[in-house]
Formats: C-alpha cells, structure tokens, sequence
C-alpha cells in the first residue's frame, strides 16, 4: 500500500468542514484517496471546498448540515450512503465561534449554549448518526478537541468544558465500541483559521507571543499539513490498534499526558 492509498475507497464526512481546520482535514483525506462528504452549514463554503477536492482529481460531495440539528446530521450520513455507497469514518470538527478571551463569570448565556450545542450536543448526534455504518464497515469516529480540554484555560473557560467532556464521550465510546470494531479517538489541533484569527484579537495570549513562546516548534500549525495527516492516521488501517486516545498536534505546547 501506498501512502497515498491509505483511505483509497472509504467515505469519510468531515463537519464545518467549509473552511480552516476542517477544510484542511477534508483535503488531507481526499488527497489520501477518500471520498469526502463537506458537511458545512454554508453551502457556499462547502460548495468552495468540494470544488476545490474536485479539481485536484478527487472526490466530494457538498451537503448543508447545521450540526445542531439532529435531522441534518443523519441527513449527512444518508447522503455519504446514497452517494458514495457507504461511510467509514465520521469527523466532527464543527464549533461556534469562540470568541475574545473571558473570565469565567463573564461568559455569556448564549455562548455557553453555542458551544455546548456545536461541541458536545453535536458530537453526541453525529456518533448516533454515524453509528449503523461505523458498525458494519468497522469505522471510525474522530472528534476535534484541544489541549484545554486537557489542562483547562484561563482565557477561554467555556472552550476548555466543551473540549474536556468532548474527550469524555470519546473514551466511553471507544469502551462501548471497540468491542464492535469501531474505534473513537480525539484530535487536539492548534493551526492558523479564520477562527483562530478571530479569537486572537485582542487575546494577551498572541499579542504578548505566549502561543508561540511555548511552542517548541516555533510556529503555527498548518491545517491541511499539519493536522490533516493526522486525521487521515487515525482514519486508516495504520492506526487500527489506537482508540480512546487524544492526540495533541500543537507544534509540542501542550506535553502533559
């Protein structure tokens, strides 16, 4: 087998998957030789994306998914079936905006229920959706967590919740699951996006250098180099022994486990 043959003829869905980090999974996977299903709430984004796979001779199919909705997530498998005759690996990368950097007793309502809705209501859905086909063809389930689900954050303390109890429901899954043959693992990424670049306004944790002081590499991930790679590892046969796992792709930040 080839590198590049390492996800030759599987399916893999990958949510918010219209831009950043998302975007670079879905093109790390069909450059692998997936099928990719861009599941993004915009369809002009994920229409972007699927052009994009498309035109570098891959294979994509666009569908419009809000993952907060229950309906729209199987909606997405079903498309993944009808269109590509099956699914092999689910990626949940979608996440609400996450805003400028906040204490505690600042976070409003509404950005407690976003984020609980895109991050662990949505993971939860998308494990549900994915379940039938992960089972028969001994998929894959792949959430996209972070290093503050791990160690917390003084920044941004709805994120670190979300992220850590993302990681929860992975490693009851991978228990649940692995006896069924599929395996449920974690990606903790840190790479450039629009989000990123959102976030970072303002943030003392970019303007005084702290992101990239504690990074040993000294840079900034790149999302379709850097953590795509990943995704496609852990979506192929050469990670078939590794579930219940988060793996922290951060230029090295982040070394507490």
């Amino acid at each position: 087998m080839t590198v590049a043959a390492l996800l030759e003829g599987r399916t893999v869905i990958v949510t918010g998957a219209g831009g950043g980090v998302g975007r670079g999974i879905a093109l790390a996977c069909a450059e692998h030789g997936a099928n990719v299903v861009i599941a993004a709430r915009r369809t002009l984004t994920g229409d972007e994306v699927a052009n994009e796979i498309v035109s570098r001779g891959g294979h994509a199919l666009s569908v419009r998914c809000d993952v907060t909705v229950r309906d729209d997530v199987y909606a997405a498998v079903d498309a993944a079936v009808a269109h590509f005759g099956g699914l092999d690996s689910m990626i949940h990368n979608a996440l609400s905006f996450v805003g400028r950097p906040h204490e505690t007793e600042e976070v409003p309502v509404e950005t407690w229920r976003e984020m609980m809705d895109t991050g662990v209501r949505a993971s939860f859905y998308c494990a549900q959706a994915a379940f039938a086909q992960l089972r028969e063809r001994s998929g894959t389930l792949i959430l996209i967590t972070s290093a503050a689900g791990v160690e917390g954050s003084p920044y941004i303390p709805a994120y670190g919740v979300v992220k850590a109890a993302q990681r929860g429901l992975a490693k009851s899954l991978a228990r649940e699951w692995g006896p069924l043959g599929i395996r449920v693992n974690c990606i903790g990424p840190v790479a450039w996006s629009p989000a990123m670049e959102r976030s970072a306004e303002g943030s003392p944790v970019f303007l005084e250098g702290r992101l990239l002081d504690r990074t040993p590499l000294r840079r900034i991930g790149e999302p379709e180099a850097d953590i795509g790679p990943v995704a496609v590892f852990l979506a192929s046969d050469m990670s078939r022994y590794v579930t219940g796992q988060t793996i922290i792709a951060d230029g090295g930040g982040f070394t507490g486990f």
